[in-house]
């Protein structure tokens, strides 16, 4: 798998999370496969192309990735502030 098949999930998942979460599950087990294939850990998210960009959607995100067995981090972490 290349990055390009990972900047396509990831905007599968952006999509879907816009679209009321529409088929997640599948792009979540699609961007698992990728990260798996490529040792990856974790994935950095744009917290911008979110449908809830705060701290709550975050963390939403977060916990429901990490039950599906997905690490999710999000760029510029740092300079994230508690909204």
């Amino acid at each position: 798998m290349t990055n390009t098949a990972l900047e396509k999930t990831l905007e599968d998942i952006y999509a879907s999370l816009k679209n009321e979460n529409e088929d997640i599950d599948k792009h979540i087990l699609a961007l698992k496969i990728i990260l798996h294939a490529e040792k990856a850990k974790s994935v950095e998210v744009d917290p911008a192309k979110l449908a809830q960009p705060n701290r709550q959607g975050r963390k939403m995100m977060q916990s429901y990735f990490k039950k599906r067995g997905v690490n999710v981090t999000f760029a510029g972490a740092d300079s994230l502030s508690d909204e």
